[in-house]
């Protein structure tokens, strides 16, 4: 699949954390995210949240659907604390989150830790240059199952879950050892 213009190819792989590593040393971001009702596509509005004084990142994201859950187009418009605020009256369904930056192996990943009703979930992402180098990613062994291709645990779906509907679906995935 080529880029729709303007776009540009993201290529992660995410995995349920069994057991969280010790997050306290961690640097951590807080992402506050919207899902656009209505949306035809994936439309999500972001403010990331920096706890060392730098201001907020302030993002309306577009992801396109692709065949590669690894890979797909995503297009992301920076936006002023202006347009933020318009495009935040827009009917949404939030989904807020602190993801942590962990090392491992030589790699840093992104451990989400989510907030609301999505407490208990925690997810580990990792993000790469090219669909071969995302592939070859070991993952940390405090990771459990890889749901990278689950359409289930894609934030716009977990924006609309309570907290009934993930424990269920976790129970499912995540087998006792």
């Amino acid at each position: 699949m080529a880029a729709p213009k303007y776009a540009l190819f993201e290529h992660e792989r995410r995995c349920l954390v069994l057991t969280t590593p010790d997050l306290s040393a961690a640097p951590v971001r807080l992402i506050e995210d919207r899902y656009v009702d209505g949306a035809r596509l994936r439309l999500r509005l972001r403010r990331v949240t920096h706890f060392d004084g730098s201001p907020p990142e302030l993002k309306f994201c577009k992801k396109y659907p692709a065949d590669d859950p690894v890979s797909g187009p995503i297009v992301n418009i920076y936006l002023t604390e202006a347009e933020y605020a318009l495009l935040a009256a827009l009917p949404a369904r939030p989904l807020t989150k602190r993801r942590y930056r962990m090392p491992h192996a030589g790699l840093t990943f992104g451990v989400d830790v989510f907030e609301g009703p999505l407490v208990g979930l925690v997810m580990c992402e990792k993000e790469a240059g090219s669909a071969e180098a995302i592939r070859q990613v070991v993952f940390p062994p405090w990771c459990g199952p890889e749901v990278t291709a689950d359409p289930f645990f894609t934030g716009g779906h977990l924006s609309t879950l309570t907290a009934n509907e993930l424990a269920t679906r976790l129970a499912a995935v995540i087998q006792p050892a």
